[in-house]
């Protein structure tokens, strides 16, 4: 495995090359909610694509993945790639609010997401879904991407489902109710790590 990191304030640039995937990710921060993403999983695109929007995060992402076996590996690996450069691009968190949370409906559907950036990873998720399959995206890969995305971001994240019947709905809102729980999370407000013990 190959792994290489590049950074310029609170945008980060990560590669990462398995025999299974080939994932470059840039993250930005402080950007206008501008993506382009390439992972090969047309809905998994959509959901980056409105995480983005929604979290003012600007992303580039190529994915080159065995989706011959099937997309398990390229959503995982690009939680994977996309937690860590979100975590390098926080740096030491110095001054940032640290929690994040909101609810956040579509249609029928309603979404909560509550995180902590605080450097422990743990991920709670509640939700079921009718279709097993979503334009090439296995629906059972949503959880699995955000338990990935956890352990790499080192953070705590509680997602869960109030309401809801449509598949795509669902899933849509949580990736929303995400963005908008991080968008909180990252705001810097001080100066000061957001931690008694004086490092996260």
């Amino acid at each position: 495995m190959r792994e290489q990191i590049k950074t310029t304030l609170r945008a980060v640039t990560v590669t990462r090359t398995t025999k299974e995937t080939d994932i470059t990710a840039t993250v930005n921060l402080d950007g206008t909610g501008i993506s382009s993403i390439n992972s090969g999983v047309v809905f998994f695109d959509h959901m980056l694509t409105n995480f983005c929007r929604h979290s003012g995060f600007d992303l580039t992402l190529e994915c080159k993945g065995d989706l011959d076996v099937d997309d398990h590996h390229s959503v995982e690996d690009i939680a994977i790639v996309l937690g860590k450069a979100i975590t390098d691009a926080l740096g030491d968190k110095r001054g940032i609010q640290r929690y994040g949370w909101a609810i956040i409906p579509m249609d029928e559907a309603l979404a909560r997401c509550a995180l902590d950036l605080g450097g422990r990873s743990y991920c709670v998720f509640n939700a079921e879904f009718k279709r097993p399959v979503i334009q090439g995206f296995s629906t059972e890969m949503v959880e699995h991407f955000f338990v990935s995305l956890s352990g790499s971001m080192k953070a705590n994240i509680h997602l869960s489902i109030l309401e809801g019947e449509n598949t795509h709905h669902k899933i849509e809102a949580l990736f929303k109710s995400f963005a908008y729980a991080m968008k909180a999370a990252v705001v810097v407000t001080g100066s000061a790590i957001p931690s008694t013990k004086g490092k996260l």
